[in-house]
């Protein structure tokens, strides 16, 4: 007998299970992601707006 294939399986419970494992995942993956970058773009803005108010203040290094 010849086998067919594994493209010409029909989708069985299992990996219908795991196409939506998988699509969870990545959905998760996704929103930690977005989480991430909103974080990190929140902190490089505090650090911008602290580092251009502390431009006019002197610190002792530069005092004579």
């Amino acid at each position: 007998m010849a086998r067919k294939p594994a493209d010409d399986t029909p989708q069985t419970a299992d990996t219908k299970a795991g196409t939506r494992l998988a699509n969870a995942r990545q959905d998760r993956l996704k929103a930690a992601l977005k989480a991430n970058m909103a974080r990190r773009k929140a902190q490089a803005r505090a650090k911008a707006q602290v580092g251009s108010g502390d431009a006019g203040h002197e610190t002792p290094d530069n005092e004579k």
